[in-house]
């Protein structure tokens, strides 16, 4: 058990997650009255306060009533590259905390402080503002207390990026579509999707309501400039061929098949990956397609849930080279149940014979709403010294099949507090991907579950517009999910 007592500031939140990176198995208790702590297990008092006129922020962390240690980060000293004074103090009493936590905890912290999804945004932000590298590096592993092989690892991917990015554009946008249709749910899967074989009788009709909803895009976005479409899911190629042609068509009728930049179709699961399907999406002119195997080992896949084997990845990839696609991407999963640093290496060996364009790699994440989040504890999952031994590895055959690193994100609920990363072949990265992390400009969601995040003018932030996550809900009210996107693009402007 760890309790927290906060005096002077009011920041749960940011103590709840940050507690959760050193104590992720321990309950959480916060406390208005430091009598409820009985001496018995940890007690993190945070506190903020002023000595002749300057503020500080103190942490002190007492072991079953005996105090253990203390640490104080006086607030005017602290430098992040901007002058908010209630972003300042944040980071101190967060700062404050994970010093004192480090004096106690068994845990590593590779990225310090920072609980964000989104940490390249940093640097990106950092260098709108001119500010030199080094100091940007200072301020990450300073302030932010990264690993300084994090802050190297942002600082290059977001130099990458910045081709791609720059010059920012408020009338540009991508499209996502969303195919919410999967043979079979796997055991970490959280995204809105349904079994096949459940719904089968309502691939028509959900494809008609679909096109239905990428026309009124098309109105809506008609005075702006499309950028990159994603059809993602779900299995988009688990729906039979000519349906999936149908909305591609549908795609390039609306908004012009020569104005679309990038153009992108999860073919995720190798068991849906056909010589029909693939023929269709060359012939569409379709750039670049994923192939996921997310681990190699045969008896991983049983277990996670996936309907295919080795053979079928490999199989899919070698047809889709024969037919002509120049940039594949495959995922990995590292830290699925069982998998250690030997499980990992003969995952990535297959790989490399392979040679994809793209290679992302996830660490493992308990997200809500998966059937891992309520089983994981049937599993063997490897600890942090585990998945970061398994990291380094992908590191090391991404260089060795000359992929450097392009995108980053991170998840609260990650194993080992790692990250996500996507790899690319030089001049083969996803720009839809950057596009969706780095939220520099306007993502218009259709289909069930997708999310719209809208670019408001003269504000560096976005409006999220989410539509339903039930297939039924989405079915019957498309025209309202179409009227509030209406509404925040107008607001948009103002």
């Amino acid at each position: 058990m760890l309790y927290i007592y906060m005096e002077g500031h009011d920041s749960k939140y940011d103590l709840f997650h940050l507690s959760k990176v050193f104590f992720p198995h321990h309950e959480i208790v916060f406390i208005e009255n430091l009598e409820k702590y009985k001496a018995q297990g940890y007690l993190l008092k945070s506190s903020l306060y002023k000595d002749e006129n300057i503020l500080y922020a103190k942490a002190s962390i007492y072991l079953n009533g005996y105090f253990h240690d203390e640490r104080v980060e006086r607030i005017d000293n602290i430098d992040i590259g901007r002058n908010s004074s209630k972003a300042i103090t944040k980071i101190g009493i967060k700062k404050s905390i994970y010093n004192v936590f480090l004096s106690i905890a068994d845990k590593k912290a590779p990225w310090g402080i920072l609980m964000g999804i989104r940490p390249v945004k940093i640097v990106h932000n950092l260098l709108d503002k001119e500010i030199d590298e080094d100091r940007i590096l200072n301020i990450l592993v300073k302030e932010y207390k990264l690993d300084l092989r994090k802050a190297n690892l942002i600082m290059d991917i977001s130099k990458r990026q910045r081709k791609y990015i720059y010059p920012l554009d408020g009338n540009r946008f991508s499209l996502y579509i969303s195919i919410p249709f999967c043979p079979s749910r796997c055991i970490y899967c959280s995204f809105p999707s349904v079994p096949i074989s459940r719904y089968a009788d309502m691939i028509g009709e959900y494809r008609d309501r679909l096109i239905w909803e990428i026309d009124k895009i098309g109105e809506l976005m008609s005075e702006k400039q499309i950028n990159t479409v994603y059809i993602g899911g779900g299995t988009p190629t688990a729906i039979p061929a000519g349906d999936l042609n149908r909305i591609i068509q549908r795609v390039y009728l609306n908004f012009g098949k020569d104005n679309i930049r990038e153009f992108t179709v999860e073919a995720g699961r190798p068991d849906t990956v056909t010589r029909e399907m693939l023929n269709m999406l060359k012939e569409n002119d379709i750039d670049r397609i994923s192939i996921n195997p997310q681990t190699m080992n045969d008896k991983t896949l049983r277990i996670i849930g996936r309907c295919h084997d080795r053979k079928d990845t490999e199989r899919a990839y070698h047809l889709a080279k024969e037919i002509g696609f120049q940039i594949i991407n495959m995922d990995l999963i590292v830290g699925l149940p069982y998998e250690g640093r030997e499980e990992i290496i003969k995952t990535l060996v297959d790989i490399e014979k392979l040679d994809p364009e793209n290679l992302t790699v996830h660490t493992l994440a308990i997200k809500r709403g998966s059937k891992f989040e309520r089983t994981v504890n049937r599993y063997s999952i490897g600890d942090q010294y585990t998945i970061e031994r398994m990291l380094k590895e992908t590191v090391n055959y991404a260089y060795r099949m000359d992929l450097k690193p392009y995108y980053l994100y991170r998840q609260k609920q990650i194993m080992g507090n790692f990250e996500n990363i996507g790899y690319s072949k030089e001049g083969m990265e996803c720009i839809y991907n950057i596009a969706i992390m780095e939220e520099r400009e306007t993502i218009i969601g259709a289909g069930m579950g997708a999310v719209s995040k809208i670019l408001l003018s003269g504000k560096n932030r976005l409006k999220r517009v989410p539509n339903f996550k039930s297939m039924e809900e989405y079915m019957k009210r498309t025209d309202e999910l179409v009227g509030r996107k209406r509404e925040v693009l107008l607001l948009s402007t103002l």
